[in-house]
């Protein structure tokens, strides 16, 4: 179990890591300042020495909690799935009608990440854009296989499951769900980066999400003519 902040328990496997980054002072600086690195630096130019120096700490320390830099982002990234599982769960709470629900998980799933309250030791404006740029670097790889085994993908596989479902109960004998929501997460985190970095590839009009609004009628005309 892995707690960042006071009023919500998110969890992380613990086959991820050595030792839970949680059960210490070290082990939350240790994910705040690797959150602020890669997002300053990118995943390529991390390294645990420059982690190091930047927490004020020893290299060996680190690896006390993280066999590599590799696992401390699939840390990075299962923390998040867990945490916009939990984004679904409340937005979807207490709603009954069944496109009212999706068209709010697609909109958890594409909309821009704002500071959250509720978190006290993470920033997840930047948590967000690490996962939009570098958490393809966690699967696209020739340990996919054995790290699925491992079950560090279980996480964004649930998300992926529950709004699935959803399109499921609006149109049972649409025959590509899973394919369906992946392509709006994946490609929802690069038009949000197009947006900042390569505006020329996406599409902005003043007062409207485009990205939301996008995969919103993207979705919904797909499983509504199929």
């Amino acid at each position: 179990m892995s707690v960042f902040n006071r009023n919500l328990n998110i969890s992380v496997t613990q086959k991820v890591f050595i030792k839970n980054p949680d059960s210490s002072d070290l082990g939350k600086k240790i994910i705040s300042g690797a959150i602020d690195l890669i997002e300053d630096l990118g995943f390529e130019e991390f390294t645990f020495k420059k982690l190091a120096n930047h927490i004020s700490s020893t290299e060996a320390s680190i690896y006390r909690y993280f066999e590599s830099k590799h696992y401390l982002l699939v840390y990075l990234v299962v923390y998040y799935w867990a945490w916009q599982e939990y984004r679904l769960q409340l937005r979807l709470t207490n709603i009954e009608c069944a496109k009212e629900r999706l068209e709010r998980a697609l909109t958890v799933l594409t909309e821009k990440i704002e500071e959250d309250s509720d978190f006290s030791r993470i920033n997840e404006v930047k948590l967000n854009r690490i996962v939009s740029k570098e958490s393809s670097k966690i699967y696209m790889n020739k340990a996919v296989e054995k790290d699925n085994e491992m079950g560090y993908f279980g996480q964004y596989k649930a998300v992926v499951q529950l709004v699935s479902d959803l399109i499921l109960e609006i149109n049972p004998t649409f025959k590509y769900p899973h394919m369906l929501v992946s392509t709006v997460i994946e490609g929802a985190h690069h038009q949000r980066f197009f947006a900042e970095h390569l505006p020329r590839l996406t599409d902005f009009i003043e007062g409207e999400d485009t990205v939301t609004t996008f995969y919103k009628g993207l979705v919904m005309n797909t499983i509504i003519t199929d």
